[in-house]
């Protein structure tokens, strides 16, 4: 796990206030997406498909018929079993992916008494919670219909699915994971990560992000690093790795386009950088996400 933790991205998804939900269904040879993290919360249904889910400091099984919710900013990745990896594998891994945005709803969940059990299990998704295959079917309908659904029949839907995992007896919290406690909980930490999320395709200097925290740059490098466990620069080039990853799986720029829309100076520093954090080139990555 430490070389996947080394090499950690913060995936940028497309997701708003004014778009707060991305549901689609899956359809792979196995899985790649390397190890992540991102802001939103994730539901992954597998309704074909075994291997592992590394969620946080834990590894769990998974098999036709699981699922899983992972809270905002909880590192992760899904790794298929061998066979589906083999030069002459036919076998397929299919589900369900639901994203929706960090806030969904915050201030009802928050505050009013009928959210109660679901305020719960979004609280505890921040450690990871496995459902095993038979545990609802009326979840795994909705699973079904949710990514076929836009506008309030979709948003009513996400609710019903929130009840019926709230209500799952044999839904399974994991144990705490210490890998992002660290950056959560903080205000000052929180307002600059915030302050990252929205400018960190630009030039950014050290002045400009230690004056925002009110602190010297010298006590800002190590008030940083303390809490992120990162350097300011690698944080900054870790998120604009991830945003090319999502770029690179949709097909519909070119590598020197995705090199200046995440803010890389020039294509040799973006396709070095890449490589470094990924393991893969630009070019190679792109060619390994579209062949599924």
């Amino acid at each position: 796990m430490k070389s996947a933790t080394r090499r950690m991205i913060n995936e940028q998804l497309p997701i708003s206030e004014s778009s707060p939900i991305k549901a689609r269904f899956y359809d792979y040879a196995h899985f790649t997406y390397p190890w992540h993290f991102h802001a939103e919360y994730e539901i992954i249904y597998f309704k074909e498909g075994t291997g592992t889910s590394f969620i946080g400091n834990n590894m769990e099984n998974f098999k036709d018929g699981d699922f899983i919710l992972i809270g905002s900013n909880l590192p992760h990745y899904m790794k298929s079993d061998d066979v589906y990896h083999a030069a002459d594998s036919s076998l397929r891994t299919k589900g369900t992916i639901i994203q929706f945005e960090q806030d969904f709803m915050q201030y009802s969940i928050r505050h009013y008494i009928q959210f109660t059990k679901i305020k719960k299990l979004l609280d505890d998704s921040q450690r990871g919670i496995y459902f095993p295959a038979g545990c609802s079917g009326k979840a795994l309908e909705l699973l079904e219909s949710i990514p076929l659904e836009s506008g309030m029949d979709q948003i009513l839907s996400i609710l019903q699915l929130f009840k019926e995992m709230s209500d799952i007896s044999s839904k399974v919290i994991l144990p705490p994971s210490e890998q992002m406690d660290q950056i959560r909980g903080n205000s000052r930490i929180d307002k600059i990560l915030a302050y990252l999320n929205q400018h960190y395709t630009r030039h950014m200097d050290l002045n400009e992000i230690s004056c925002l925290a009110a602190m010297s740059p010298a006590s800002f490098c190590r008030f940083f690093k303390s809490k992120t466990g990162k350097t300011l620069k690698n944080y900054i080039l870790d998120m604009r790795i991830g945003y090319a990853c999502k770029l690179l799986s949709l097909d519909n720029m070119n590598i020197s386009q995705i090199s200046t829309e995440c803010g890389f100076d020039t294509i040799s520093h973006f396709n070095k950088s890449f490589k470094k954090n990924t393991g893969f080139t630009p070019t190679e990555y792109r060619r390994r996400m579209l062949a599924d």
